[in-house]
């Protein structure tokens, strides 16, 4: 649960009358911190204006068994995956991006408050049975083009409404070309196509990043059991639906403005800027959020400004840095990312909300307010 709808979940599951929850829980305080002046100053700020319910959410988590992550500790999706999503998994979460688990082979579904009520007491939560739509990917991405283009060009085939009712479940031999925080952006991004979860099936990709994250034991049992359904597609799997990315062939997109799934590849923007007449000024960048938020994608931004910066370019507009966690911003401090991002006139790193509204693309994000 995050902050702001775990405050009544907790208020309903309370009049249960309940000991423990059935099912283990957490709670994470990121959707009511704003980003806007830096990490210690919005941290402050925030805590502040919402200390009565960062204590409630606190001790009712001590009350009742559930993990409690203060502010600060960094956003949900990017939290969860680096510590509780795991193959095979199933789980639910208040927020519409939970199924950026579905990275880790993970069927995470973003849910309301009172669904998560549900599930915490021990009774059945439904849902209407998904139709599955598979992604096949084939060949391996070159160039500028990274893992958040496949669902930034998938938004341009369905539109906002063409997943609404699927499980989006990518296959084929482009999968194990991709790292597991790749895999965890395109699945992320799929609550922008209306699927009620994404998913990948298991890939070496998963063993490092689970090794990478300290959880060796479940790396070693994943591996043991990668064979089984849970963990893959059954063989000869029919899907309702087939649609084929050639990865090979993918160019970085740019998303928005104005909706998530006016996909434009970026050798078409410059000429569809000037035809559609959109605002050729950007007001400002973040790099960040809980689409962009890995060291993955940090690093590749990092790359981009230190290039920049050697020949003496240095960004025109504002931008901003949100590490997805406390493990990232301290890896990244360490390496030396953070450092380049200062120099170039950078804002790091604040803690944001999860959600700013945007116009996403390959290496960063438009940020045109905070929701």
């Amino acid at each position: 649960m995050q902050d702001a709808s775990a405050q009544m979940a907790l208020l309903q599951f309370m009049t249960c009358g309940l000991p423990t929850t059935a099912i283990p829980a957490s709670i994470h305080c990121d959707h009511l911190i704003v980003g806007e002046h830096g990490a210690e100053n919005d941290l402050e700020s925030g805590i502040k204006m919402n200390q009565e319910v960062f204590d409630f959410l606190e001790s009712a988590g001590k009350k009742y068994g559930i993990e409690f992550w203060p502010p600060g500790a960094g956003i949900i999706h990017q939290s969860v995956l680096e510590n509780y999503a795991a193959p095979g998994l199933m789980m639910l979460g208040t927020d519409s991006h939970t199924p950026n688990a579905g990275g880790l082979s993970t069927i995470a579904i973003g849910v309301g408050g009172a669904d998560a009520v549900e599930a915490l007491v021990g009774a059945p939560w439904e849902l209407k049975a998904p139709r599955v739509l598979g992604v096949k990917l084939i060949n391996k991405l070159s160039g500028w083009a990274s893992p958040k283009d496949i669902i930034l060009n998938l938004a341009g085939q369905l539109t906002v409404r063409g997943g609404t009712g699927f499980i989006i479940e990518y296959f084929g031999p482009g999968v194990e070309t991709l790292s597991c925080t790749g895999m965890a952006t395109v699945c992320n991004m799929g609550a922008e196509v209306g699927a009620t979860t994404s998913l990948f099936p298991f890939s070496p990709a998963h063993v490092r990043y689970l090794e990478s994250t300290h959880r060796h034991d479940v790396a070693a049992e994943a591996k043991k059991f990668s064979d089984i359904v849970s963990l893959k597609a059954d063989e000869g799997a029919k899907y309702d639906e087939i649609i084929t990315i050639d990865l090979a062939t993918l160019e970085p997109h740019i998303n928005g403005p104005f909706t998530p799934d006016l996909s434009t590849p970026l050798s078409q923007f410059k000429k569809t800027v000037q035809e559609e007449n959109w605002p050729e000024k950007l007001s400002a960048g973040l790099i960040g959020s809980c689409t962009n938020s890995s060291y993955e994608d940090m690093t590749r931004v990092e790359g981009m400004v230190r290039e920049a910066l050697e020949a003496g370019i240095k960004p025109a507009s504002d931008f901003y840095i949100t590490p997805g966690s406390d493990q990232i911003r301290e890896t990244l401090r360490r390496d030396g990312p953070l450092d380049t991002f200062k120099e170039a006139g950078g804002t790091a790193p604040p803690t944001l909300s999860s959600h700013p509204t945007t116009a996403t693309f390959g290496a960063a994000t438009m940020a045109t307010s905070t929701r």
